[in-house]
C-alpha cells in the first residue's frame, strides 16, 4: 500500500511566495523520482502543505535524502521559520472507496 505524507512548511512572515516559487522548481524533479505517485503543494496563505504519496517507504526515504529535497532546502534558505513538520500517515479507508482514501 502507498505511503501518504503531509509536510507543513512554515514561511517567515511575508515569505510564503518564496516557498511556493521554490516548490515550482523542485516539484517536477520530485515527480520524476521513482515511486512518486503524488507531490502536490497547497497553501492557506500562511503555510505551505505538501500532500505526497509514495509507492513504498523506501521510495519516500530516498526522496527525503535525495537531490530534490536538498535543492528545496537550498532554495528556501532562510525563508522558512524552521524545519518542515512531516507526518507519515496510516491510511484508514472508510465509506465510499473513491472518496474515503487518497488514491
Amino acid at each position: 500500500m502507498s505511503v501518504v505524507v503531509i509536510a507543513t512548511l512554515t514561511p517567515k512572515p511575508g515569505r510564503n511566495q518564496e516557498i511556493l516559487d521554490a516548490l515550482a522548481v523542485v516539484a517536477p524533479k520530485a515527480h520524476a523520482e521513482p515511486g512518486c505517485e503524488l507531490y502536490a503543494a497547497h497553501t492557506d496563505g500562511d503555510r505551505v502543505f505538501m500532500v505526497e504519496r509514495w509507492s513504498t517507504a523506501e521510495d519516500l526515504a530516498a526522496h527525503a535524502a535525495g537531490a530534490a529535497i536538498a535543492e528545496l532546502n537550498a532554495l528556501t534558505g532562510d525563508a522558512v521559520a524552521g524545519p518542515a513538520e512531516v507526518h507519515v500517515l496510516a491510511n484508514m479507508p472508510f465509506g465510499d472507496p473513491a472518496k474515503g482514501t487518497i488514491q
